[in-house]
């Protein structure tokens, strides 16, 4: 790596390649080592970046819900699309990143939070704010979906896409026990029935 890397650029190189290799094995399951080998950077380097492991591991978390919100906020702000097509795209988006054979493709929500909540606080904290703000984008989606007519359904958003959401996190669990991807599609056809 070359060192008139900015320090910031650096820190997200560190941050891109962990997430790569922490998609397939997990948190716990990744030494520094692996990570900085994979990064080519200096072990050393590493508490420049980071104060420890933990604070890796939230920045890591925080990186990871940056991206996933501002994908979700393009999809919002598509013009031409109902609030129902905007919810059939994100799930079916969904149902593609976690079918695909690539670990990287995976939900790192899925794949680390019964892990490290239970390690972690500060990793926990950033879990629950980002699981929140996604189930706000899709209540939003749900809003505009019965404002434009393409949804019809009964209860309020905000419950309907706290209740979506959690049945597709643990149809991903089921699906990587059964190596199968028969819950996710039961949950995209549950999704189908209660959004009408």
């Amino acid at each position: 790596m070359k060192d008139d890397t900015a320090p910031t650029d650096m820190r997200t190189h560190i941050l891109a390649t962990a997430q790569k290799i922490m998609s397939g094995k997990g948190f716990s399951g990744v030494g520094l080592n692996e990570v900085l080998t994979a990064a080519e950077v200096p072990k050393g380097s590493f508490y420049h970046y980071f104060g420890s492991k933990e604070a890796f591991g939230q920045a890591l978390l925080e990186r990871y819900f940056e991206l996933y919100l501002a994908a979700m906020d393009e999809l919002l702000s598509r013009p031409g699309l109902t609030g129902a097509q905007r919810l059939a795209a994100y799930w079916a988006h969904w149902l593609e990143t976690q079918t695909a054979d690539d670990p990287q493709s995976k939900c790192l929500v899925v794949k680390l939070a019964a892990e490290v909540s239970d390690l972690s606080e500060p990793m926990r904290r950033v879990l629950l704010e980002g699981t929140g703000q996604i189930t706000a984008r899709l209540a939003e989606m749900i809003e505009a979906g019965i404002v434009d007519g393409s949804l019809a359904v009964q209860g309020a958003p905000q419950e309907i896409a706290a209740q979506l959401y959690q049945s597709w996190l643990g149809a991903s669990l089921l699906a990587k026990i059964t190596r199968d991807d028969a819950p996710l599609r039961a949950a995209m056809a549950a999704t189908r029935s209660r959004l009408g």
